[in-house]
C-alpha cells in the first residue's frame, strides 16, 4: 500500500459516522477466546473477519468458528477473509479441536460457518456434519447453528448436487439454518463473485423443503449502493420462500482492496426497515449499523 493509499484509508477511517465507532469489549474476554483458538490451531469467522461485536458475543458466550481453514476458493468483494491462493488441506483433528475449544468456553451457542470450497467433492457438507457431531458429544446442550456457502461449485454442480450437500447439513439438524443473500438482486455480481441471487434463495428453499421445522436465516449488508425499495424487494424475496429470520447491517470497508462504502444508512434507516421486515413476517429481526450475520445468535 502507498502513502497515499495509507492517507485515503485513514481518512475513511477517520470519517465513519459516531454510531459505527464502538468499544471492542473486555481485554480479558478477548484474551481468552483467541489463546484457546490459537492453541487448537483453529480460526473464528469473528477473528478473521474482525467482527466489531465479537467481544460482546465472548461475554455472552458465544462464537463463530470457520471451519476448513482461513482460505476461501472465492472471492467476494467486500469480504474480510484471505483468498487468491491455494486453500489449507482439511485438518483431520478440527472437529474436535472445535470441540474441545466449545468445552472449554463454556459456550452455549455455536455458529459453524466456512471458507468456499469449491475444490471439495461435497464442498465441505460431511465436514459441518462431522463438527456438529463432535461438539455435541462433548457438549450435548451446547446449540449449533450453521452458516453454509451456496454448495454450488466445483464437481457436480448443478441443482441435484447442490440439494445433495444441503441435505448432509440440514440431516444433521441444526438449530438455524443461515445462508446470507448480501445484497441486492442488482449488486450481487459486482458483490459477491461467484454467487447469485437466485441460487442464494434456492438455498433457503431448500432447506425448507427437506425439513419445514428448521429455523432458516438470512442478512443483508447495506452500503453498496441499495436503494431502500430495493432492500425491502429482497426481504420480501426471502419471506416468500420461507426465511424465517434476518439481520440487517452496514458494511464497513475492509481495505483499499475491498468495495468502497457508497452510503452509510443510519440508525434510525436501520429501524425502519427492522419494522417493514417484521411487518412482512420474520419471527426473528436484527437491523442496525453493527449488526453482523451471527450477532445475538444465541437469542
Amino acid at each position: 500500500m502507498t502513502l497515499s493509499s495509507r492517507s485515503e484509508f485513514k481518512s475513511e477511517i477517520e470519517a465513519l459516522p459516531s454510531w459505527l465507532r464502538r468499544p471492542i469489549g473486555k481485554a480479558s474476554e478477548l484474551s481468552t477466546v483467541q489463546k484457546i483458538v490459537k492453541q487448537r490451531q483453529i480460526h473464528t469467522i469473528c477473528e478473521e473477519g474482525r467482527c466489531p461485536n465479537r467481544g460482546e458475543c465472548y461475554a455472552q458466550k458465544t462464537a463463530t468458528f470457520l471451519l476448513m481453514g482461513p482460505t476461501c476458493t472465492r472471492s467476494c468483494a467486500f469480504c474480510q477473509v484471505d483468498k487468491g491462493h491455494a486453500p489449507m488441506p482439511l485438518d483431520p483433528e478440527e472437529p474436535q479441536k472445535v470441540a474441545e475449544a466449545v468445552q472449554s468456553l463454556g459456550l452455549h451457542y455455536v455458529v459453524l460457518t466456512s471458507v468456499a470450497r469449491d475444490d471439495l467433492a461435497d464442498q465441505g457438507a460431511s465436514w459441518f456434519v462431522a463438527t456438529m457431531t463432535a461438539i455435541r458429544d462433548r457438549n450435548p446442550q451446547t446449540q449449533i447453528e450453521v452458516l453454509t456457502a451456496d454448495f454450488w461449485g466445483g464437481a457436480g454442480a448443478g441443482d441435484v448436487g447442490q440439494r445433495e450437500r444441503i441435505a448432509t447439513v440440514v440431516g444433521a439438524k441444526p438449530a438455524c439454518y443461515n445462508h446470507n443473500i448480501e445484497t441486492v438482486k442488482r449488486l450481487q455480481g459486482r458483490v459477491r463473485r461467484g454467487a447469485k441471487y437466485d441460487r442464494s434463495l434456492q438455498v433457503l428453499q431448500t432447506v425448507k423443503e427437506i425439513d419445514p421445522i428448521i429455523p432458516t436465516k438470512s442478512g443483508l449488508m447495506l452500503g453498496h449502493g441499495e436503494t431502500a425499495e430495493e432492500v425491502i424487494e429482497t426481504m420480501a424475496d426471502l419471506r416468500a420462500i420461507g426465511c424465517d429470520r434476518l439481520t440487517v447491517g452496514q458494511y464497513m470497508r475492509p481495505s483499499l482492496e475491498h468495495l468502497p462504502v457508497q452510503k452509510y444508512w443510519t440508525p434510525e434507516e436501520f429501524e425502519q426497515l427492522g419494522a417493514i421486515a417484521r411487518d412482512l413476517g420474520f419471527s426473528h429481526v436484527r437491523s442496525a449499523p453493527l449488526v453482523r450475520s451471527s450477532y445475538h445468535a444465541g437469542q
